[in-house]
C-alpha cells in the first residue's frame, strides 16, 4: 500500500448530493428484492444466458470493498449509478482485503467474532444480504466473493489467514453459512479466489509467485485447491443448487485453465491481464488458448488495466510511465470480447477500495471514488455491450483470419468476431488512421453494410453498400483513435450497431 499520492477531497456539496441522490433510491426502491433470472452457461459452452435463454452478457465492475468500506447511502449511490451506465456484474468480496477481518464496517459491523470464522456475526451477514437485494432491485448480479485470498493463500497481504488446509470441515461450514443467508437470492455468482494462486508449481522455485511464496514461509509444492472445493462445496449445501462458480486469479498466465482445468465446480474461466505489465498486454492470447479448450467453458478477463490506475507501479513507480487512461481500457476490453469472452469485467483504481474521506490513498490513486465513477472509461462500456447484443450472440466466434497481419505490434493489435453463419462481423481497430485488409468472403451476401462504430460515442457512422466477396482495405477514420468497422449481410436488414438488442 502507498499513501504517496495527494487525494483530491470531494467537496462538501458533492457529499450532500450523493447522500440526498443515495437516500431517494432507497426510499424508492425500499430494497424490493427482485427475481432476476439466474445465469447459467449457454449448452454450447462459450457464453452465458438466463435460466429463460436469453443471451447475458458480462459487464463486470470491481467494487472489491462495497460491502465493508461503504456507507448505506454510498451504497446506494454506487449501485443506482453503476445500474444506469450499463453494468450488468458487480464484483465484491464478503472478507474484504483491506483489514476486513479487525476493521469495522462504518456501520460498526465486524464478521466475525475473535476472527473465528465458527461464530459469524449475523449482522454482517444480513447487511451482505441486504446489499444483493438491493443490487437486485436496481437490475444488477452480483459476484461474490466468500473470501479474499489473503485469507487463507497468502503468499502476500494482510490476511490473518483463517482458513487452512488441515481445518477443511471450518471451510466448508463458512461457505455452508454464507450460501445459506444467501439462499434463493438468483441474482448471485461466486467468485472464489481473491488474486491469489491456488496452487504453486514446484519446477518453478525461483520464479513468482513461488519466490513471495518461499520468502513468507510456504512451501513452492503448495497446493490451496482441496481449500476452494470445500468453499464451493459448502456455498453447494447452504444455497441448496449447483452455484455458478468462477475463480479470480493473481496476474498473468496462471489462468483458471492453467492452475485448476480439471475441477467440476469451476463453471466459468477467468484470468487478471491486469495492471503490472504496461501498456497492450497480449490478453487476446490467452482467451484464444482458453476458448480452444474443450469441454468449452466460457472465458473472461475478471481484471484488466483499471482506469486511472499507474502504469506498471511494482517495485517501484515511475510517474513518467503514466496512468491508464480510457483508451488503454477500451482496448483491453474490446480486445478480449472479441477473441471469444463472454463480457468482461472493467474496474477503477479508485472505486475497488473506495477511496475517499475514511479510505486511504492506495499505490498512487489520483481521485476519489465519486469522481471515478463518472469517468469516461466507465461510462463508455455500455457501449461494447449494446454492440454484442445488437447481433445474434450465441453463433459470434472470433475469427482472426479475416485480417491480413492483425497484430504488426501488441499497441496496433486488431481483433476480429463474426457470425459463424456469416451474416455479421466485428473488427476492432486500436487507433485512427490505421489500414487493415478484411477478407469480405468469410460473409454471406453479395451486397455488405458498413459501419465505423465509435466506442466513446455508440454512434455508427454508415459506410454505405459495400460488395461482398474478396479482399478489401479499410483504414479507420483519421480521429478517435480506437474504432469498431461492423460489416453486415445487407439481406438481414440489422439495425445500426449498437442500436437496440437484437432477438429472433
Amino acid at each position: 500500500m502507498t499513501h504517496s499520492t495527494q487525494l483530491r477531497a470531494p467537496s462538501a456539496f458533492r457529499r450532500l448530493l450523493v447522500l440526498i441522490l443515495a437516500t431517494l433510491a432507497v426510499s424508492s426502491s425500499a430494497i424490493d428484492r427482485q427475481s432476476l433470472q439466474s445465469i447459467r452457461v449457454n449448452a454450447e459452452g462459450h457464453y452465458l444466458e438466463t435460466s429463460d435463454g436469453k443471451p447475458f452478457f458480462w459487464l463486470g465492475d470491481t467494487a472489491w470493498e462495497l460491502i465493508h468500506s461503504t456507507t448505506r447511502e454510498e451504497c446506494s449511490y454506487y449501485l443506482k449509478t453503476r445500474a444506469r451506465q450499463g453494468f450488468t456484474v458487480i464484483q465484491t468480496n464478503v472478507l474484504a482485503e483491506m483489514n476486513g477481518l479487525n476493521k469495522p464496517t462504518p456501520d460498526g459491523l465486524r464478521p466475525f467474532k475473535d476472527n473465528d470464522p465458527t461464530q459469524p456475526n449475523a449482522a454482517y451477514f444480513d447487511r451482505v444480504a441486504q446489499i444483493v437485494d438491493e443490487a437486485a432491485a436496481d437490475g444488477l448480479y452480483v459476484a461474490l466473493l466468500p473470501a479474499w485470498g489473503d485469507k487463507l493463500v497468502a503468499p502476500w497481504g494482510e490476511g490473518p489467514r483463517i482458513f487452512n488446509l488441515d481445518k477443511l470441515p471450518v471451510v466448508r461450514a463458512y461457505a455452508r453459512y454464507l450460501g445459506g443467508k444467501l439462499k434463493g437470492r438468483t441474482n448471485v455468482v461466486w467468485m472464489l479466489g481473491g488474486d491469489r494462486p491456488a496452487v504453486l508449481d514446484p519446477a518453478k522455485p525461483d520464479e513468482w509467485p513461488q519466490n513471495q511464496a518461499r520468502a513468507t514461509g510456504f512451501a513452492v509444492n503448495t497446493d490451496w485447491r482441496p481449500i476452494w472445493r470445500e468453499m464451493a462445496a459448502g456455498l453447494a449445501e447452504g444455497t441448496g443448487t449447483t452455484p455458478v462458480c468462477l475463480y479470480h486469479p493473481s496476474g498473468g498466465d496462471l489462468t483458471t485453465s492453467v492452475m485448476m482445468p480439471h475441477e467440476a465446480w469451476l463453471s466459468i474461466n477467468g484470468m487478471q491481464s491486469g495492471h503490472g505489465g504496461g501498456h497492450d498486454v497480449p490478453v487476446w492470447d490467452l482467451i484464444a488458448r482458453d476458448y480452444a479448450l474443450t469441454p468449452a467453458k466460457p472465458t473472461l478477463d475478471l481484471e484488466p488495466n483499471y482506469e486511472d490506475h499507474p502504469v506498471s507501479p511494482w517495485p517501484r513507480w515511475d510517474p513518467a510511465l503514466g496512468y491508464f487512461r480510457d483508451h488503454d481500457v477500451r482496448k483491453q476490453c474490446y480486445r478480449s470480447v472479441l477473441a471469444g469472452a463472454c463480457g468482461v469485467t472493467y474496474g477503477h483504481h479508485a472505486i475497488w477500495g473506495f477511496v475517499g474521506d475514511r479510505n486511504d490513498v492506495i499505490n498512487h490513486a489520483d481521485r476519489d471514488w465519486i469522481d471515478a465513477l463518472h469517468r469516461p472509461g466507465g461510462s463508455q462500456m455500455i457501449y461494447l455491450r449494446q454492440l454484442i447484443e445488437s447481433r445474434p450472440f450465441f453463433t459470434r466466434v472470433p475469427d482472426l483470419t479475416m485480417i491480413d497481419n492483425p497484430s504488426p505490434s501488441h499497441a496496433l493489435h486488431m481483433t476480429a468476431s463474426r457470425d459463424r453463419n456469416g451474416s455479421y462481423a466485428f473488427i476492432y481497430f486500436p487507433t485512427s488512421d490505421q489500414p487493415a485488409t478484411i477478407d469480405l468472403g468469410k460473409l454471406t451476401g453479395a451486397k455488405l453494410h458498413g459501419w465505423w462504430y465509435d466506442p466513446r460515442t455508440g454512434f455508427a457512422h454508415p459506410l454505405g453498400e459495400i460488395a461482398g466477396g474478396g479482399k478489401r482495405e479499410f483504414t479507420s477514420p483519421g480521429y478517435g483513435p480506437d474504432w469498431v468497422l461492423v460489416l453486415d449481410d445487407a439481406a438481414k436488414n440489422y439495425a445500426a450497431p449498437g442500436s437496440k438488442a437484437w432477438s429472433e
